[in-house]
């Protein structure tokens, strides 16, 4: 389980806000990642460990795989979120002290009437077509919502790039990395609800806030609450029951993505449970 960041490299110290994968494997701590770069190699070396053993996996993200629906024909000329995928890693340039996920929002902007949908410029520098206040648009999407965040009170919106809780960011840096991964093996990984689950790996959409009640129980004392989060769930999916699984994957959402176990939060907040 990974969760992202759509910051900058955040240094060599352990810290919240950052990075954090944790992994099923007993004895294997969490991990820190100060940066993309070193995350994505770190998948990239996991992922094909498990290929070689031949075993499966998967892998929970938390951001967004998709974004409401028509927005991927909007931006690409697809109806396909995956071709969207490939768009952004086209255009995103990421290095651990800088990034321009901001001028690709404003890019995804100019194609679009008006001012929006995406807002929050962070930077000090002003960019034309991206607004810092979601108040200063003019244009927003028809359903601003995917289906799963009208299901899941307290999820932001996509168009949102800055501030506590935004989601934004992260989907602009991260969707590139899945992008490069499922490259990297062609024909071995699966994106959740996108793909057939036949393959050997499965990326799927995770929040964690979803089951947060059951995350603070199992961790009252940790002190950075992302480590908490990914190691909670970790540990959690392979608790689950096959069938209960099953029915936690069972989802058409062919367009917009969806979370992992939204509409099944009891069970999973069991399988959390201490």
């Amino acid at each position: 389980m990974v969760d992202w960041s759509g910051g900058n490299d955040r240094g060599a110290a352990p810290k919240a806000d950052a990075i954090w994968i944790a992994t099923s494997r007993p004895g294997e701590a969490p991990l820190y990642c100060r940066n993309r770069g070193q995350a994505e190699a770190w998948l990239l070396a996991r992922i094909e460990e498990t290929l070689a053993r031949g075993r499966r996996l998967l892998i929970g993200f938390d951001f967004p795989f998709g974004y409401p629906s028509g927005f991927a024909a909007a931006i690409t000329g697809r109806p396909d979120p995956l071709a969207l995928w490939s768009w952004l890693a086209d255009r995103i340039e990421d290095a651990p002290g800088a990034n321009n996920r901001f001028d690709v929002a404003a890019m995804m902007n100019r194609r679009l009437p008006g001012l929006g949908p995406f807002w929050g410029n962070a930077l000090k520098r002003d960019i034309p077509d991206l607004p810092r206040r979601g108040n200063a648009r003019s244009f927003r999407w028809h359903r601003p919502r995917r289906a799963a965040e009208d299901r899941a009170p307290g999820a932001f919106e996509v168009w949102q790039l800055a501030g506590a809780g935004a989601v934004g960011s992260q989907a602009l840096m991260g969707l590139p990395v899945l992008w490069r991964l499922r490259a990297a093996f062609p024909g071995r990984i699966a994106a959740w609800p996108f793909d057939p689950l036949d393959l050997p790996v499965a990326f799927v959409e995770i929040w964690p806030s979803l089951v947060s009640s059951a995350i603070a129980a199992r961790y009252p004392h940790e002190p950075i609450r992302d480590r908490a989060q990914v190691a909670a769930l970790a540990a959690a999916v392979p608790a689950l029951s096959p069938a209960t699984l099953s029915a936690m994957l069972a989802v058409e959402a062919p367009e917009e993505g969806w979370i992992f176990g939204l509409g099944h939060e009891e069970a999973l907040s069991r399988a959390v449970a201490p």
